[in-house]
């Protein structure tokens, strides 16, 4: 059984453990890991998910999802999900999301990669995944509307392509500073 652990209002651990397919108890959050990788074509990895997964059989989705496990940070998630998912080795070890959501019942981390890589290279998580293939934003947008790609909300998806040029946060030391007269 998996376990996740259950996250404050304000990101700290609350001590407290769910188990897969509970509700998440009010207040408390959840954490979920997505990676989004890009070719230099500007094209996204997308993979299609099994046609019995409970949630959104056999759509095709962003290149890789899924919760953090307990005692797992969202970077060794996101590296245990790259792995098993699609057979890939990243290491984000210290790396920050680049984007972070937070939603009704958790928080969501997205780790944008930028790698050009051959369909073949992939190893498919059976239980998870069926395919994958390279997609730019206007054929992600099309599947939204013919329904076979998961029902995100197209303004994010067209910020996901706007951010891949911009995979690293912004550090202090990148702001500019007024002179002091």
């Amino acid at each position: 059984m998996e376990q996740f652990d259950l996250y404050n209002y304000d990101r700290s651990l609350s001590g407290k453990i769910m188990n897969r397919g509970t509700k998440v108890p009010e207040g408390l959050y959840r954490l979920v890991v997505y990676v989004c990788i890009f070719n230099s074509r500007g094209e996204m990895l997308i993979q299609q998910r099994q046609t019995y997964k409970k949630s959104w059989s056999n759509l095709w989705d962003l290149t890789l999802g899924g919760h953090v496990q307990a005692g797992e940070t969202s970077w060794q998630g996101a590296n245990r999900e790259l792995l098993e998912e699609l057979g890939l080795h990243h290491d984000f070890t210290g790396t920050p999301p680049a984007i972070t959501l937070t939603f009704t019942t958790g928080y969501d981390d997205y780790y944008l990669l930028q790698q050009d890589l051959e369909i073949s290279q992939l190893h498919f998580q059976k239980e998870e995944v069926q395919g994958a293939k390279w997609a730019s934003l206007d054929q992600i947008l099309k599947m939204i509307d013919d329904s076979t790609f998961i029902p995100y909300h197209k303004g994010f998806i067209q910020f996901l392509f706007a951010m891949k040029d911009k995979l690293t946060v912004h550090t202090r030391e990148d702001w500019t500073k007024p002179e002091v007269q």
